[in-house]
This record gives structure tokens, C-alpha cells and sequence, in this order.
């Protein structure tokens, strides 16, 4: 894509920030300041990664992936404002996934060593297991609200925490794996995947840009599973004190 070809494509950000201004959504700054970011943020990893790939450094690549994890955690942290220790939850969540992924990538030789494919697929797992941390924590706080009064009761009548919280981790794990799977589902079909596409307009062979994105598919949904599963099994501590009783969501 020439300089020319990829400025004109400001023409969408354009008509974003017109239809803004139009209905009077107040979005404008917002859009301007993401636009530039965008650029910001991926012209600055396109030589990072450049860099990296022709070191071949594993400390490189370690330290990215260390970075990518970071911001991971942190945004989807902010589902979970107010709660002690998510932060932690969260980022051992995301490590496991990725850790689990790479682990069978790796040990059953699907991808090679090299940071030029561990390093992008890596990115696609880590985003998605921090969707899928943000998607927990958004249901189980709903989740606690409206069964508030029916952990009490079990509780009350000798039920264990971990039986009082057993609907809730159920529900909330659904929810947040339930988007992966629908993406599992619909693929090729109402959508071509990014990586997919992006392989077809660098002029792979459509064929094995398929395989590719079936790997990434079937990745994404063993790490979202990994993710939703240990976030719910670390998140007892954040209903339920030592005495098994129920506390509030902020309460430490």
C-alpha cells in the first residue's frame, strides 16, 4: 500500500467524525485522538517487531510479550474497578492461556520457534483472553447482585461458599466463553477473519490462509476457555471471606 493509498483512507475517519458532529454525539475528540493513537501505537510495533524478528532475540520476544500481557491486564482491570486483587487474577489468567497455547503450539510443533509467528499469534490469544476476563467480570458482578439473596440462603441453611457460588461461576463462565464460540460458529460465513484476510491480500494462497485462521479459531477458543475457567476458580475469594461468608464486591 503506497503513502497516497493509506492517507486517503482517513476518508473513513472523515465520515466517522461528520456523522459525530451531525447527531451531536460528542465523540469527535475521542475519534481524533484514537486515530492518532492508531497510527502512533502500530507504526511504532511495525519497527519494534521488525527489530525484533531480525534479532531473533527471545529476550525481545519475551519482553514483548511481558508488555502485551501488562496492557492486557490493565484494561481489563477496568471492568473491575474497585476490586482488590483483580489485577493479579486477571494477569495470571491471561498468562495461563497464553502459556497453555504456546505450550501445545510449540510441543506438538505446529508452529515454529520463531518469534515472527509466536509473536502475532500470541497477540491474538492475549486480546481475546482479555476480552474474555472483561466479559467475566462484568456477569459475575451482575450475576452476585441478583443472587445475592439466594447465596444468603444457602448459606444460611448450611450450604457450603463454594455450593452458594457454584450458579454464579457457572453463569459467568458461560458468558464469557459463549462469544468465542458464536465466533467459531459464523466464521466464513458472515465474516473473513483479520489474519485470513490479511494473508489473502499479501497474496497467500487462500488455502493455507484458511488453515491458519482454523488454527487461530480453535486457539482462541482452548485460550478463552483457559481464561473464563480460571477466573472463575480465582474469583471465590472476591464473594466469599475465609469464614465463607458472603462480602461486598469492594471489600478486601
Amino acid at each position: 500500500m503506497s503513502p497516497l493509498s493509506l492517507s486517503l483512507t482517513l476518508a473513513f475517519v472523515l465520515v466517522t467524525m461528520l456523522l459525530s458532529y451531525r447527531h451531536h454525539l460528542r465523540l469527535e475528540k475521542d475519534i481524533f485522538i484514537g486515530t492518532v493513537r492508531t497510527a502512533v501505537q502500530l507504526i511504532a510495533v511495525g519497527y519494534l517487531l521488525h527489530f525484533i524478528f531480525l534479532e531473533g532475540s527471545w529476550w525481545g520476544m519475551g519482553g514483548m510479550l511481558l508488555v502485551m500481557i501488562t496492557v492486557a491486564t490493565l484494561n481489563a482491570a477496568k471492568k473491575g474497578k474497585g476490586i482488590p486483587g483483580v489485577k493479579r487474577r486477571i494477569a495470571l489468567a491471561i498468562s495461563a492461556a497464553e502459556g497453555v497455547a504456546m505450550l501445545l503450539m510449540l510441543g506438538l510443533h505446529i508452529i515454529p520457534p520463531e518469534a515472527r509467528y509466536i509473536i502475532p499469534i500470541s497477540g491474538m490469544i492475549i486480546g481475546n483472553s482479555m476480552v474474555v476476563s472483561g466479559l467475566y467480570l462484568n456477569r459475575m458482578r451482575a450475576e452476585a447482585k441478583a443472587r445475592e439473596e439466594e447465596m444468603k440462603v444457602i448459606l444460611a441453611l448450611g450450604g457450603t461458599s463454594r455450593k452458594a457460588y457454584e450458579r454464579t461461576l457457572q453463569n459467568s463462565v458461560k458468558a464469557a466463553m459463549m462469544p468465542s464460540i458464536d465466533g467459531m460458529k459464523t466464521v466464513g460465513l458472515v465474516q473473513l477473519p483479520g489474519m485470513m484476510t490479511g494473508m489473502i491480500v499479501a497474496g497467500a494462497n487462500p488455502v493455507d490462509a484458511v488453515l491458519y485462521q482454523i488454527l487461530i479459531m480453535y486457539a482462541i477458543s482452548g485460550s478463552a476457555a483457559v481464561t473464563a475457567t480460571i477466573m472463575g476458580l480465582l474469583s471465590h475469594s472476591l464473594l466469599f471471606n475465609e469464614h465463607h461468608q458472603l462480602k461486598e464486591m469492594g471489600e478486601g
